[in-house]
């Protein structure tokens, strides 16, 4: 022990070639992310011996593994995996002597996010002082460990005092197949546990707003669609509850959550042309909402596939069917036909041709967003695809939506109750984004900006250190 603690380099030596035996990994607990660990190692040529409390009756252990008491475990090997919950930690008290200048690797994981007042390896840490703590593999299952971990699954936190101890448990993580990333001390420790409990964390305002937005516009169209009809006469409009109503949410959904994804791209560019500069924070809710754009205009995109897909069975509905058979006899029967119009034709296949290219450059937004096609574009091209492609999207899905109203988008006869449709209201926020981002666009105001962006300052009084927090324009254009 006393060598061990004497030496630098030679304290904690590297993990060995793939073509040798690599050490000897001492794992307490045989529970499912014990063994399958244990079983992943194994595959890696790592000698494995576990630690219990009762090595006699430990069973469904991978072939290979030797199973021995705690203390005689730990004396196999200087790296010493802890695949126990918390809760019994208490045992460790008795090792304290046996554990001296070992790395415990902490992987344990709590019920709720800051159960307690410190992280669980900090509480290793207290009750082995003469240890190396290091935290690593929390945020891997033993589902992924066993299938082959892919993407997300391959990352592994990691964090530690001691940077040779930190370093081994890397190196071993990398020889798995998996991804280390260097989080600094055991500080970091209780933000590594709370990571796998948080569920979906960018995601709530996305799902929250847009359940807001259905709601309302669900109650909205069953007032003007439904509850009008029958006041006024007796007329049972319920069966649209099942495809009519939800496809005018869908639309209108999809609309506004692409607008709100860029929405906070021009607040932030007013609030830094109201101060004269790029250095100063953002308020906290739109902080926020600009780090969920991505998460925005992904629902966005996922209310307009349901769109399309409902519009393409209205032609087998019945009631459609039923209204074109009635009409055809009724006209047959009057010997009448409906004259052909030019202008309805137009607007027919305008409103058409604009969905179909609105919902394709929704895609392509979609489609660059995610990491597998970032990664192969430069910054450029990613910021022209969503930033310039993104706000042509808008522009032809406002289009789309203003001449699918037509003739009839601020006739008084379309006012039921003095309410006017839906789709009507839907395009406040649309056309308010895109007004204001015109008006940003001159010459003069964009001039202005640029040169903010660019570190100019209206005021150039130094300020006291920690003000100056950049606020850049890229965090600002690239909204997916």
């Amino acid at each position: 022990m006393l060598v061990m603690e004497k030496t630098s380099t030679d304290a904690f030596p590297s993990t060995t070639n793939s073509s040798e035996k690599q050490e000897t990994v001492c794992i307490f607990g045989t529970g499912d992310f014990g063994r399958s660990l244990a079983l992943k190692m194994l595959q890696c040529d790592y000698s494995i011996v576990f630690g219990s409390r009762n090595p006699q009756k430990s069973s469904l252990l991978p072939n290979g593994a030797e199973v021995l008491s705690y203390s005689e475990a730990a004396q196999k090997s200087d790296i010493i995996i802890i695949a126990v919950h918390r809760e019994h930690y208490e045992f460790l008290k008795e090792l304290t002597e046996v554990l001296k200048g070992k790395i415990l690797v902490d992987i344990s994981n709590n019920l709720k996010i800051n159960q307690y007042p410190e992280s669980n390896a900090e509480y290793l840490v207290q009750l082995v002082p003469g240890a190396h703590v290091v935290k690593a593999f929390n945020t891997i299952s033993a589902w992924a460990l066993q299938s082959g971990a892919l993407d997300a699954n391959r990352q592994v936190f990691v964090c530690g005092n001691d940077s040779k101890a930190k370093q081994r448990v890397m190196d071993i993580v990398r020889t798995l197949g998996l991804i280390p990333l260097d989080q600094g001390s055991l500080m970091a420790a209780k933000e590594i546990e709370n990571y796998p409990l948080q569920l979906f964390p960018m995601w709530k305002f996305p799902f929250y707003l847009s359940a807001i937005l259905c709601v309302f516009f669900f109650f909205y169209c069953v007032i003007r669609d439904i509850i009008y009809p029958y006041v006024n006469g007796k007329k049972d409009g319920t069966f649209r509850l099942a495809i009519s109503i939800p496809n005018r949410i869908f639309p209108i959904a999809a609309l506004t959550l692409l607008a709100l994804v860029y929405l906070p791209g021009v607040t932030a560019a007013i609030l830094q042309l109201y101060r004269g500069t790029k250095y100063r924070r953002f308020p906290d809710w739109l902080d926020h909402w600009l780090l969920c754009r991505k998460q925005l205009g992904l629902a966005a995109l996922g209310f307009a596939f349901l769109h399309v897909l409902y519009t393409l069975v209205i032609p087998i509905r019945y009631y459609v069917r039923w209204t074109l058979k009635n009409r055809t006899i009724t006209q047959a029967t009057a010997k009448t036909e409906d004259p052909f119009s030019t202008s309805t034709a137009w607007l027919n296949d305008s409103y058409i041709a604009l969905g179909i290219l609105g919902f394709f450059l929704f895609v392509l937004l979609g489609i660059t967003s995610l990491p597998s096609v970032s990664n192969m574009v430069n910054w450029r091209e990613f910021r022209f695809v969503q930033s310039k492609l993104g706000y042509l999207t808008l522009i032809l899905c406002t289009a789309h939506t203003m001449v699918y109203g037509g003739k009839r988008f601020l006739s008084p006869s379309s006012l039921r109750w003095y309410l006017p449709s839906a789709y009507v209201i839907a395009l406040i926020i649309p056309c308010t984004v895109l007004v204001i981002k015109c008006i940003l666009m001159l010459p003069c105001i964009d001039k202005t900006l640029t040169r903010i962006r660019q570190g100019w300052e209206r005021n150039s009084k130094p300020t006291s250190n920690g003000q100056h927090l950049k606020q850049s324009s890229i965090y600002l254009d690239s909204p997916l």
